[in-house]
């Protein structure tokens, strides 16, 4: 089973560290294949960035994400540049504090959306002290949210990745995320 996921923001919010991390969590830990792309504008920091993620159970034989059916969404700006190509009924999780829902409100309905929400960032600053986290928090939200890799692979793969010194404060970060996500339809 091939599953497309797609997660977008702006530079310098770890939006490719999360991709790496799934990538990792199933190839390396769930035992399944997996493939991770991404792109960015050329200003880095600050304009919108996406990884694409396709895990499956077969071989990949395509690794491009045409029609993802998860997409995670941590700034406005990224979801109205990547939104266009989603599934019907896919799963959309976004950041409520940096994406707003009212806008894409007719984009929900039209595509049947089942909406997810995590107060990615707000979390990484008030509760965990550090907003450089709001990557791991939304991981955890992630795996809360979709199941598409295992919380013990997830945390494995969040410890191979994380740079030294930091792994208990991504632990941390990626427990409040499964903690705080929630299905809004």
């Amino acid at each position: 089973m091939r599953t497309d996921i797609r997660i977008a923001g702006f530079g310098g919010q770890g939006v490719l560290m999360c991709g790496i991390v799934i990538a990792k969590a199933a190839s390396l830990y769930d035992n399944n294949y997996a493939v991770q792309t991404q792109s960015y504008g050329p200003e880095a920091r600050g304009g919108a960035s996406r990884t694409e993620v396709v895990v499956s159970d077969e071989q990949i034989d395509y690794p491009k994400v045409e029609n993802p059916e998860i997409f995670v969404a941590m700034s406005h700006e990224a979801l109205l540049k990547y939104i266009d190509d989603i599934q019907e009924e896919a799963i959309l999780l976004i950041d409520p504090n940096l994406v707003y829902q009212d806008e894409i409100k007719e984009i929900i309905e039209d595509k049947k959306l089942q909406v997810y929400t995590s107060k990615a960032t707000e979390t990484a600053e008030e509760t965990i002290g550090k907003k450089i986290v709001a990557n791991i928090v939304m991981l955890g939200s992630f795996v809360g949210a979709t199941g598409v890799i295992s919380v013990e692979a997830a945390k494995k793969s969040i410890l191979d990745s994380v740079p030294q010194g930091t792994e208990d404060l991504n632990m941390k970060a990626f427990e409040e995320g499964m903690k705080i996500v929630e299905k809004i339809n």
